[in-house]
């Protein structure tokens, strides 16, 4: 591993926080995103045992006590939506509506550097984007009086250090910073008099600053044996207070009711709004078995509490129009890894993995913003590693239940159909 200057490593890390708020964000369980370093993506996530490379301050941030050579690690996570269709459904819009979400390309990067202070004592700091979300539709989709483009995005910045208690046994703590920003377009309908119906009149698009939020994370490692090792991983919750501005363009119809809809709504005029969110806070037990000297299986159970979010309230400070809150009224749930690592010498190995995500979101609050559903992922990687140099890659597809909304929260309006997607994810991190 390198032993030079830390000034390049920092510089890097610095410009890979930037890049992660330029690049369009993921989807995930919720909007929650795991994939955070290339050889536990190979293993579908199923780390929290082993975390015995810089992506530790993810997965596990008590496996950086055994880490005793300074590292860099810097990577990304190519994101394709291959396919995502609405089938709706009666009363509304009905079962001849058929529509399909613009194509998701994404590409989060993280980077990490790991730097022992003693034999004991472990420094590490990495930059990641474990939370995001996109959805977008066509411009005539019926569902865009709901969303017709929502996104998320986060990253964090996670300063953390990591002590060895004993040969066997590490315990980390970290501190992670959040910067995060959404933006939300919908279109707004209005009741026009001379047709008799309701009347496209607008788009709404709003815009939050970059915010922040701050949070922690713990870990225990202990490594009973040579064939046996279980650990311990939490993330806090964050809390985040968004602020922003808000802009509403006019779509005319070409009648007189474009004249009277002008006086009505405040077009063209900057609308402050504020926000509020919770990101949910997590947590991993996993234990993994050496079945050979050159085959471990890792099994994790992890952890999410996404009770946490409630509603989503949109605030137009100065009243210019009504505000917002849309039920969500999500679950803790829990998701399943099992992954496997075979050691084929001289520095190679391969990774398989399988995970089962559940998802948060109740029937009700399946809608065009998150079209959310439990999946099924499956992973292959591989691995490389030499004197000087690292090279990790890695494989995911992920299949997500057909998610139908038959039904709505009491005073909020029906938007029933049948979502189905899928996705494919492509890691790559460079160690050196």
């Amino acid at each position: 591993m390198s032993r030079r200057s830390n000034r390049p490593a920092i510089r890097f890390i610095s410009a890979v926080a930037v890049s992660a708020l330029l690049t369009g964000p993921a989807f995930g369980a919720g909007f929650g995103i795991f994939e955070q370093g290339t050889k536990a993506m190979g293993m579908a996530g199923a780390y929290t045992a082993q975390a015995d490379d810089p992506s530790a301050m993810f997965h596990n941030v008590a496996g950086l006590a055994f880490q005793k050579e300074q590292d860099f690690a810097v990577g990304l996570t190519y994101i394709y939506g291959a396919d995502a269709t609405y089938q709706g459904a009666a009363p509304f819009p009905g079962p001849s509506v058929t529509a399909e979400q613009e194509t998701l390309s994404a590409v989060p990067p993280h980077a990490y550097w790991v730097r022992p202070i003693n034999d004991r004592v472990t420094f590490g700091l990495g930059v990641n984007a474990p939370f995001g979300l996109t959805t977008e539709w066509d411009e005539d989709f019926p569902g865009r009086f709901v969303s017709r483009r929502a996104a998320l995005r986060a990253v964090d910045v996670n300063p953390s250090i990591a002590w060895q208690a004993s040969d066997r046994l590490g315990i980390g703590i970290g501190l992670v910073g959040r910067f995060t920003d959404v933006q939300l377009d919908q279109h707004v309908a209005a009741f026009n008099p001379l047709t008799l119906g309701f009347a496209d009149v607008g788009v709404l698009k709003l815009e939050t600053d970059l915010e922040s939020g701050f949070g922690f994370n713990l870990g225990l490692l202990h490594k009973v044996g040579e064939y046996f090792s279980w650990g311990l991983s939490y993330r806090s919750s964050v809390d985040v207070d968004y602020g922003g501005d808000g802009v509403l363009r006019q779509r005319f119809t070409g009648t007189p009711f474009d004249t009277a809809v002008a006086g009505l709504l405040p077009f063209d005029q900057d609308l402050p709004v504020e926000a509020e969110l919770e990101f949910p806070q997590m947590a991993s037990l996993g234990f993994a078995f050496g079945l050979t000297e050159n085959v471990t299986v890792e099994t994790d159970v992890n952890w999410t509490g996404w009770s946490s979010f409630e509603e989503l309230t949109i605030d137009f400070v100065n009243d210019d129009l009504p505000d917002t809150t849309r039920e969500q009224k999500w679950d803790d749930v829990f998701n399943y890894r099992l992954g496997i690592a075979w050691d084929r010498g001289q520095g190679r190995q391969w990774r398989f993995g399988y995970v089962f995500d559940e998802t948060p979101q109740p029937e009700e609050s399946v809608s065009p913003l998150l079209p959310d559903a439990d999946r099924n992922g499956f992973t292959i990687g591989y691995g490389f590693e030499g004197n000087k140099r690292e090279f990790d890659i890695a494989l995911m597809y992920l299949d997500f239940d057909e998610r139908t909304r038959a039904r709505s929260f009491a005073g909020e309006s029906d938007f029933f159909g049948t979502y189905q997607n899928e996705a494919w994810l492509l890691g790559l991190t460079i160690g050196f």
